[in-house]
């Protein structure tokens, strides 16, 4: 059977380490109270539910499914579920980092990204259910009425009610501006929305008594294509003035979608005959205010596959100890037992490695990314929160596609470290590598993530914000110039930074050629940025290692950061090299095929 331990060792120590959060907050009045105390006991608190509560409901999930009553149009979940979501609400978890006047609780959202990453650990498909109403929640608190901000906040803040992102329909997927689903406006200020939506997590469940949907439609004189999009919300039951529940809206699951993964996630099909709703922002501007939710919802996804990622190596490492299988290549190793664990054959360590690096190396970026926010939101210069802002924006596809490309890498590498046993139920693992897959998928492919940090966050201004990250590296560069035991860190990342700038502009050059330049080479792009970034903390963390180590502090956590780092620079940033000879190879080889695909 899997188990978990929550890393909240790690956590602290880049939360108190490498980032020196509460330095941070002491700079923002709104969290200038919370102390590395207040932020471990929540942690803690937050690793036992994770553990204790979720985690043994993982596989009922998956096993179970849920469940529709075409009749009722109502979903049950697996057995555990809604009570677990109970007792989620019960201790305060959904107000965690939420705006006191509206019920939260106003802690920082460094803390919530690491309660979210150990719940994604224990049970990602349940884990849906309340990340995505805090996405609803954010998209509300930015860009809702007052009205719709006191109606709906309050319950989703404490999580009495839960709540959705309705984007999808049958004929088009990232391609929002399709959509056919009509708004028509009605005389007492409210709109009657109609159509269909596909792929909608937490569509409909029995947590809670109502859902909250916020559903993009047209309206009847709305421009084509994504600019005449609007964003509306619309509650399952009719909420009257004083915040009660009344008649049913006419927003329905008419069918669930069964997937190879989060079994435990309901997908559903919806269909709005006519359901009444309020348009949320401004008309035909839609899409800008449904981003705050989408781009909450892509840092989270990088969150569910930190989380896998996190479980499966501790439990391949569990085997890989246990598990006796042949003799080492050098000389027998365990004597007293008739063959040495496989944790002492290169290539299993090198599985596991690889596991630990991408584990290690995403949750540093993830809350450094979780503080910018923080500073985006609190800080009291205007000019340290525009710069936060952009770089949240830089880094959001990174966290999103990098992190679930190697989520899904590690995972895969850790079933195999079980061999034969990998594939059998009881494990746990082949769960973890099947709920894995679709992270790399929706909330935008990792391909659409590619294109947006290439051609959005790179290019669309001339490579501003890369210079401004690359500056962060100069920074770090010089301080370690005259440190010895940091070069084996300091010069690959120096000279891929150097290199970072060439292949910039080699691609935007091409590209203002011909723009599937860009498209045939953004994949590869990420991945390089992805590594440059990962490279600068994987730095940063050794520094922070050898220096505790330099001052006498024997823990063989520092030690073990080092040897990790070690892998990472020898073993994983050399696939820099081969991705940009790829990218350079051009677009030729793809769009002038004209057989192959006969």
């Amino acid at each position: 059977m899997p188990s978990y331990a929550p890393p909240i060792k790690d956590m602290m120590f880049l939360v108190n380490e490498v980032l020196h959060a509460t330095d941070e907050y002491k700079g923002m009045p709104t969290h200038a109270d919370i102390d590395s105390d207040t932020i471990r006991a929540v942690l803690e608190e937050g690793g036992k539910f994770a553990s204790d509560i979720l985690f043994p409901l993982n596989t009922v999930g998956d096993q179970q499914g849920c469940q529709l009553n075409h009749q009722t149009h109502e979903v049950k979940t697996p057995n555990g579920f809604k009570e677990a979501f109970a007792k989620f609400v019960e201790g305060g978890w959904p107000a965690l980092s939420c705006d006191p006047k509206y019920g939260g609780q106003g802690l920082p959202i460094v803390v919530n990204q690491c309660v979210y990453e150990m719940l994604n650990s224990a049970n990602q498909a349940w884990t849906m259910y309340p990340g995505l109403t805090h996405g609803a929640y954010e998209a509300l608190h930015a860009h809702g009425t007052p009205e719709q901000k006191d109606l709906y906040l309050p319950k989703l803040t404490s999580g009495e009610w839960t709540a959705t992102m309705c984007l999808t329909e049958a004929h088009c997927g990232t391609d929002l501006g399709m959509l056919k689903t009509k708004a028509e406006p009605q005389a007492n200020g409210t709109y009657k929305l109609t159509g269909n939506k596909i792929f909608i997590s937490s569509g409909d469940h029995d947590f809670v008594p109502n859902i909250v949907h916020l559903v993009l439609a047209r309206l009847p004189d709305a421009p084509v294509g994504s600019k005449g999009i609007s964003l509306f919300v619309v509650s399952k039951f009719h909420v009257q003035a004083d915040g009660t529940l009344g008649a049913r809206n006419p927003i329905y699951c008419t069918a669930l979608e069964h997937k190879m993964g989060i079994n435990g996630s309901a997908t559903c099909q919806m269909s709005l005959e006519g359901a009444l709703g309020t348009l949320v922002g401004e008309p035909n501007k839609g899409l800008a205010a449904m981003f705050v939710m989408m781009n909450a919802a892509r840092i989270g996804v990088g969150m569910q596959s930190l989380g896998l990622t996190e479980v499966a190596y501790q439990n391949a490492l569990a085997y890989a100890k246990d598990r006796l299988q042949s003799r080492s290549l050098t000389g027998v190793k365990q004597p007293s037992k008739p063959a040495d664990s496989i944790l002492e054959h290169p290539d299993v360590r090198k599985m596991l490695l690889t596991a630990k690096a991408y584990a290690e190396g995403g949750r540093a970026l993830s809350l450094y990314c979780a503080l910018l926010i923080d500073k985006e939101l609190n800080h009291p210069d205007e000019s340290i929160r525009k710069e936060s802002a952009e770089l949240v924006a830089f880094l959001t596809p990174i966290v999103k596609a990098f992190i679930t490309d190697n989520g899904w890498t590690s995972i895969s590498a850790c079933l195999q470290v079980f061999g034969g046993h990998g594939f059998i139920r009881e494990w746990g693992m082949e769960q973890y590598l099947r709920d894995s897959r679709i992270n790399m998928i929706y909330e935008g492919t990792n391909t659409i993530q590619s294109l947006d940090l290439l051609g959005r966050k790179v290019l669309g201004n001339q490579g501003a914000t890369l210079k401004k990250f690359g500056q962060l590296i100069a920074q770090l560069v010089t301080e370690e110039s005259d440190n010895e035991e940091m070069q084996v860190f300091i010069k690959p990342l120096a000279q891929l930074g150097q290199q970072m700038t060439q292949f910039t502009t080699e691609i935007g050059l091409k590209g203002l050629q011909n723009a599937d330049e860009v498209g045939s080479a953004a994949v590869d792009y990420l991945r390089v940025a992805g590594h440059l970034v990962f490279a600068y903390f994987w730095a940063r963390m050794a520094q922070v290692a050898l220096q505790q180590i330099a001052a006498g502090n024997a823990d063989p956590f520092y030690k073990a950061k080092i040897e990790t780092a070690k892998f990472y620079f020898a073993k994983l940033l050399p696939e820099t090299a081969m991705l940009m000879q790829t990218a350079r190879a051009g677009s030729d080889v793809l769009m002038q095929v004209q057989h192959a695909f006969d």
